[in-house]
């Protein structure tokens, strides 16, 4: 029995993004004064981070601030209850880098294809949305990369939909010792930074709407912490160099609050394919909790950052 709405498309919408928009991507979750290919856009190998394709689906074609709640909840889903976008939160997400986009998409025209996998009742706790997206050359409909991921909507199941499959599991290795250590510090404004990048959800900039929902305030975007997972483990493993990051996956486990310290261990798992290895990574906060789980990655190995 497949899913209500499987298949359905969204309409597909033009997306864009300036030479402005990268840089502040990149500041905005971590990238450093050693990686100015990130920074600097007159460096000669000036380059977009691989994840930045993330944030399109948020930002679209606008350089101005948005409704966020009313442009989530604008298409219904056939078969499937209206449902308050308004109290969904990230579930995981998987990023597959097909070609890396260019510093600009000036001169260019692309767009944003969204189709329904599935929606999924888990009873009173929420309904999972899982979607892929994709980001593609209008006019030769070239694909650079494909995000599969899920929302979940609190509170908003019990409508006798499917309860969906298990998801597949990606664990770091028993008694191994992480082969790389990334840390990050959080402030009372990463979160104000990062929601600059086009995400405007209120639930990231004030606390009332995380009150309502469960978590005592303003938590920072689940997005945050796995973009700035995805630089440490770059950096570490991938010598910063984009084109070493082919996939980025991990399950939003937990709330991250302003001013947590988040570590990411990272695992490399040994078997390689077209160049590429496998590597696994955990991130907790200070407390020894877990925020992102379920993280795997395929990276190509050269060792710390360099210099490109």
């Amino acid at each position: 029995m497949s899913s209500p709405g499987a298949g359905f498309e969204f309409p597909s919408k033009d997306v864009s993004w300036q030479k402005r928009d990268v840089l502040l991507f990149a500041n905005s979750v971590g990238c450093t004064a050693d990686e100015l290919h990130f920074l600097y856009e007159l460096h000669p190998n000036f380059s977009v981070f691989p994840t930045y394709p993330l944030i399109l689906p948020f930002k679209l074609t606008d350089q101005e601030v948005t409704d966020f709640y009313a442009r989530q909840s604008a298409t219904q889903i056939p078969g499937v209850p209206k449902l308050d976008f308004r109290r969904g939160v990230d579930g995981q997400r998987k990023l597959t880098v097909l070609k890396a986009l260019p510093p600009t998409s000036a001169g260019r025209q692309f767009e944003l294809r969204n189709k329904v996998v599935g929606v999924y009742d888990k009873g009173k706790p929420g309904t999972v949305v899982e979607t892929e997206q994709s980001i593609v050359d209008k006019q030769t409909g070239e694909v650079y990369s494909k995000t599969v991921g899920s929302g979940f909507l609190v509170g908003q199941g019990g409508w006798g939909g499917p309860k969906g499959p298990s998801t597949v599991n990606f664990p770091p290795p028993p008694g191994k010792k992480a082969d790389a250590v990334h840390v990050v510090q959080t402030n009372q404004e990463t979160a104000h930074l990062y929601r600059l990048n086009g995400d405007y959800n209120p639930l990231h900039a004030t606390p009332e709407p995380g009150q309502k929902m469960g978590f005592g305030g303003t938590i920072i975007h689940g997005l945050f912490s796995w973009n700035s997972s995805a630089v440490g483990l770059l950096r570490q493993l991938g010598g910063s160099d984009p084109a070493n990051l082919r996939e980025f996956q991990a399950r939003f486990a937990s709330p991250v609050r302003p001013g947590d310290t988040l570590t990411t261990e990272i695992w490399r798992m040994g078997n390689v394919e077209d160049g590429f290895e496998e590597v696994r990574f955990v991130t907790k906060n200070q407390h020894d909790k877990v925020v992102l789980s379920n993280g795997r990655a395929l990276v190509k190995i050269v060792g710390a950052k360099s210099k490109l």
